[in-house]
């Protein structure tokens, strides 16, 4: 029986489509990295646009100030908001990675088509936060409008 075994090949067409789809596959990873992001829409106008600035409080909670005067927008109690919390800190580590200062506001804008992101200009990193759902994105959404809390 164990002759049997060793005699047995495996099939040589099964073993050139595999490394076909490898080479494929390294192919196409290499000329996505050459040719950079696509992006499925057409770019849009900005139709209100503002920086904020985040700043962790001792207590824990998040204070968002608008970068251009210091006014109060919004005070995010401790241990709520995860997803604003876990976006900014996404931000905060690429500045980090890049030896960058936080002291750098961060753009927050509502275009034409109803797309929503936050920008880092600092790093060009862009978060399109429609992409994390509705929830998600009406956190951010409201920082747009929003006249301040007390800080």
């Amino acid at each position: 029986m164990a002759d049997t075994l060793r005699h047995q090949h495996f099939p040589r067409a099964a073993l050139l489509g595999a490394g076909a789809i490898i080479v494929l596959t390294i192919a196409a990873a290499g000329l996505g990295r050459i040719t950079g992001p696509v992006r499925s829409f057409e770019p849009s106008a900005a139709v209100a646009s503002r920086n904020l600035r985040f700043e962790d409080r001792p207590d824990g909670s998040v204070a968002v100030r608008d970068a251009r005067d210091g006014a109060p927008v919004a005070v995010m109690a401790p241990a709520t908001n995860g997803f604003l919390r876990a976006t900014l800190r996404g931000l905060a580590r690429e500045r980090y990675h890049q030896d960058l200062t936080s002291e750098l506001p961060f753009r927050l804008t509502r275009w034409a088509d109803g797309r929503l992101t936050l920008e880092d200009p600092a790093t060009h990193r862009e978060v399109e936060l429609e992409a994390f759902g509705e929830t998600n994105e009406a956190v951010f959404a409201r920082l747009l409008s929003a006249t301040g809390d007390k800080p």
